[in-house]
């Protein structure tokens, strides 16, 4: 899950684990975010957004992804790190996610099966169901809004290999600005 940071400055292609970018508008630390904007506060399916509603929604529908189903025994190597999740077929996988998800008290835990279901589903589909119903100006501005509070998030997290985008970004500013 975490960036191997010692050796990223060697890679020239990045491949940042999470499916889509989306996903990493979506990790559970930026729950923070959403509840601390200033400016109106985000739906999601007619509620302030809570992440872990939209999480167990990209679960629900883990059945209705052809391209997982297509591709499941490759999905599975990526999350292979989280031992109680079935993959021997796709509705065990969800099924086993959704119970995993409900009985861990564990933080770390849950953060790694959130971040496991990430990186085999897509969720952009999740991140353009959040509105703004009160917001006046265009949802590109609200979007750009929220985008920037989330970035501001990420830069302050460079040390952190949790944050692949963080590492990432700080790699490329080592690597070409500073000429390392």
């Amino acid at each position: 899950m975490n960036v191997n940071e010692t050796n990223a400055s060697q890679h020239r292609i990045w491949v940042t684990g999470l499916i889509h970018k989306e996903a990493y508008f979506l990790l559970p630390e930026l729950q923070e975010v959403f509840e601390n904007l200033t400016i109106i506060k985000p739906i999601y399916d007619n509620a302030p957004v809570f992440l872990e509603n939209i999480y167990s929604d990209i679960a629900d529908d883990i059945t209705n992804d052809i391209d997982l189903q297509n591709n499941l025994a490759k999905a599975c190597k990526r999350i292979r790190y989280c031992s109680d999740l079935d993959c021997s077929d796709i509705k065990k996988l969800k099924d086993s996610w959704k119970d995993n998800f409900q009985k861990l008290q564990n933080d770390i835990e849950k953060e790694k099966l959130i971040f496991a279901l990430l990186m085999v589903r897509k969720a952009k589909e999740y991140w353009l169901k959040i509105t703004y119903p009160e917001w006046s100006s265009s949802e590109e501005n609200y979007k750009d809004h929220i985008m920037t509070s989330i970035a501001d998030f990420y830069s302050a997290r460079d040390d952190n290999p949790k944050y692949h985008l963080s590492v990432f970004f700080k790699v490329l500013y080592q690597k070409f600005l500073q000429g390392k």
